[in-house]
């Protein structure tokens, strides 16, 4: 919230007059507060069958779109009007197949395929470290978001491809899930 804080006060002096009020809030925290924006964002997350929704004020760069990693999916949905992500991120997992396939790791290794859906255009190669711990990911994303995970910090590399099982198979030996929550954090809150 501080970081949201200081990108609304920057955006508020550039902006004045233009600035948005967004709701504040997860679905694990109950109620929700109203903050200013220059947009907003509401984000949905599964990772096997627990849920999280997000509702907050927007980064600077603010992408819509999807990702599917395998054993979790999120969403994220930008807004530009007063208090616009009243609604929630659609579900990804109601969207309908699109026919194409990427690889994606369970773990062990990255040699599993996974169905893409909606807008997940793109199969992408994900290297993220979390404290000393490297961990690589694969899965299907949208291009928007694909695009926009050059500015997250703790992501190393990233690439996306647009063929089916463009992104190739490798094996893969540390904590899986614990850094899969944390890539999914990272796409969807940041």
């Amino acid at each position: 919230q501080i970081r949201c804080l200081s990108l609304n006060t920057s955006v508020f002096l550039i902006t004045k007059g233009h600035s948005l009020s967004c709701y504040d809030c997860t679905s694990l925290s109950g109620s929700c507060t109203q903050t200013t924006a220059h947009s907003c964002i509401t984000r949905v997350f599964s990772v096997n069958s627990t849920t999280v929704k997000v509702k907050s004020c927007a980064p600077a760069v603010c992408p819509s779109g999807s990702i599917n990693l395998g054993i979790g999916k999120g969403s994220s949905l930008c807004c530009n009007t007063d208090l616009c992500n009243v609604q929630d991120a659609p579900d990804p997992s109601t969207n309908a197949p699109n026919g194409k396939t990427c690889f994606s790791c369970d773990g062990q290794s990255c040699s599993n395929t996974v169905s893409c859906s909606g807008s997940e255009d793109r199969c992408f190669n994900a290297t993220v470290t979390i404290g000393v711990q490297s961990q690589v990911f694969k899965g299907c994303v949208s291009k928007s978001l694909c695009d926009a995970t050059t500015l997250i910090p703790s992501v190393g590399s990233v690439s996306c491809c647009s063929g089916n099982l463009c992104n190739g198979a490798k094996s893969v030996t540390q904590s899986f899930l614990f850094l899969c929550c944390s890539l999914l954090s990272f796409i969807l809150l940041h």
